[in-house]
């Protein structure tokens, strides 16, 4: 929520959050809950000033104080897939910490729209599931050389690359391919990182040597099965959590 957090100082609740304590969840005046808004830690709160389908909340005592997000959080790259699957990219890149989500158009992108505002909740709704205290920043559909552009200086660009160097056989061949991405991510130290997923189908070849040729990038293998989008998006980001993230 938008609202700024302070012990004893009642706010509005808007009509959607209104409807789903009241009617959804069925709390009356009262009810506790616990609040976050991404700023101000975790507060216990009470549903205050019922009135109908109105109600107000009043923060009561701070549960959890507001961390601070890790500076070597990734960046998460991506290439819309179909509806679902996008969406299901955007709920776990959430739910693996990531601290920008960027939609991203290459020639083979399948998707040439999307719609921020449900981003955007998907976004609330797997932090709350997650009791993650902050939001990813999500940002609107762009070409891919403008979100690379637009990195942090330093960031190395964790490219996912499944494809080898031999152009006449399936996906390239062995020839060329990429070290496995926990050998790389190792040598990385603490370096800032942006993990680049490809739509289906792959980046072309141009694409490909481009991004090769590219100065902070670094191509990185997720095995030897060519996994689908959504599944290399939680495979890479997992990988970082794994050795360079809070599961340590």
């Amino acid at each position: 929520m938008a609202q700024d957090l302070v012990e004893g100082a009642a706010f509005p609740l808007d009509d959607a959050q209104a409807n789903y304590l009241l009617r959804v969840l069925r709390l009356v005046a009262d009810a506790p809950v616990r609040v976050f808004n991404g700023r101000d830690g975790e507060w216990e709160a009470r549903i205050v000033d019922v009135h109908g389908k109105r109600a107000s909340l009043t923060p009561d005592r701070l549960v959890r104080p507001q961390p601070d997000t890790p500076a070597s959080a990734p960046v998460l790259l991506f290439a819309p897939v179909k509806k679902a699957e996008t969406d299901f990219i955007v709920e776990k890149a959430t739910e693996l910490g990531a601290a920008r989500i960027v939609p991203v158009l290459t020639d083979r992108t399948q998707t040439r729209t999307v719609r921020l505002d449900r981003f955007q909740k998907i976004v609330l709704e797997a932090a709350e599931q997650t009791e993650r205290l902050d939001l990813p920043e999500v940002e609107d559909l762009q070409p891919l050389a403008k979100a690379l552009d637009g990195l942090a200086d330093g960031t190395v660009v964790i490219f996912c690359d499944e494809r080898g160097d031999d152009a006449g056989a399936p996906w390239g061949g062995e020839k060329g391919r990429a070290g496995p991405i926990a050998d790389v991510l190792g040598t990385l130290g603490d370096k800032p990182v942006a993990i680049l997923i490809g739509p289906e189908g792959g980046f072309t070849l141009e694409e490909r040597d481009w991004l090769r040729q590219r100065g902070d990038t670094a191509p990185v293998s997720l095995g030897p099965r060519i996994l689908r989008a959504e599944t290399a998006a939680v495979a890479a980001l997992s990988v970082w959590q794994a050795l360079k993230g809070d599961w340590r």
